[in-house]
């Protein structure tokens, strides 16, 4: 992947979410509009070699989800089973009484089509302040699974299930718990690197060039997370408000790659957002600032 050009693909993509499934390189994404009620339903974007991308439309069956009505977005997907699971927020709930949430689907290919695993939201309402948007699935290398996700200024974790159709009790004896790091927004997404969790996540308004990425690092998945620093960020001459990031690792050439989405500098529309990818290194246990190109 060292032609990248960014942008990647042609269009308004945000809050990407990047894997390797069955050979390919695999970029889920938000259809990015100001308008909340275009925002129907996901694409994702695959590719061999991480230059040359295929769009796959309409990935989800939203008549699995009619009361859905806007406001598709932010996806994450993890492979379990031989089955890939899906999760997205749907409606930009601002209360428990109002449907949607963070919702879970399944397929039996990467590119779906995904069906309703459950008949309902998997997160319908604030638990511990956090909006249920931008979810983030992280598997652990001992088998197990977490959920990162929350907005307004809140991000929770749960270990799911081993069906992925719901939640374990953490030792607390609770299925969720506040792992809040300082600045946070929204936007959440683990790594893990030689043994370090690195809880990744959006600062700043997403509307603007404010927006930007910050890390912390901890020694679990759970924490705690308090050193913050900001490693991506608007670039004089290049781009405003890069955030949402996913990352994807090519193994062949041990390189480490962030994806992320970003803004036209003097583009005030708040939907123009375009996906991009950089690249991320990571020395002496730290995140490196990266570098837009």
């Amino acid at each position: 992947m060292e032609t990248i050009k960014n942008p990647l693909v042609a269009g308004w993509y945000a809050d990407p979410e990047a894997r390797f499934y069955e050979g390919k390189y695999w970029i889920y994404v938000t259809r990015s509009a100001t308008d909340y009620k275009k925002q129907t339903n996901l694409d994702a974007f695959s590719s061999v070699d991480g230059i040359r991308w295929t769009k796959h439309e309409d990935i989800i069956r939203m008549e699995d989800f009619p009361y859905v009505t806007q406001a598709v977005w932010a996806p994450t997907i993890l492979r379990k089973d031989g089955r890939y699971c899906l999760m997205f927020s749907s409606n930009v709930i601002h209360r428990n009484e109002e449907p949607g949430g963070i919702e879970i689907a399944e397929a039996d290919r990467p590119e779906g089509p995904f069906r309703s695993m459950l008949g309902r939201t998997l997160i319908d309402r604030f638990i511990y302040g956090a909006q249920p948007i931008d979810a983030h699935l992280f598997g652990d290398e001992d088998g197990r699974i977490y959920l990162y996700y929350g907005g307004w200024g809140h991000c929770n974790i749960a270990e799911m299930s081993p069906e992925m159709n719901g939640f374990i009790r953490n030792k607390e004896g609770n299925l969720f718990k506040e792992i809040t790091p300082p600045g946070y927004v929204e936007g959440p997404c683990m790594m893990k690197y030689d043994g370090t969790y690195f809880l990744m996540w959006s600062s700043g308004n997403w509307t603007d060039g404010t927006y930007c990425v910050n890390y912390c690092s901890a020694s679990s998945p759970w924490g705690p997370f308090q050193k913050t620093e900001t490693i991506l960020e608007a670039q004089e001459g290049i781009a405003d408000g890069p955030g949402h990031n996913g990352y994807l690792e090519d193994n062949k050439n041990n390189k480490l790659y962030i994806v992320y989405h970003r803004r036209y500098i003097g583009d005030k529309e708040p939907g123009h957002r375009v996906l991009c990818m950089d690249r991320m290194e990571i020395e002496n246990g730290r995140i490196l600032p990266i570098i837009m190109t």
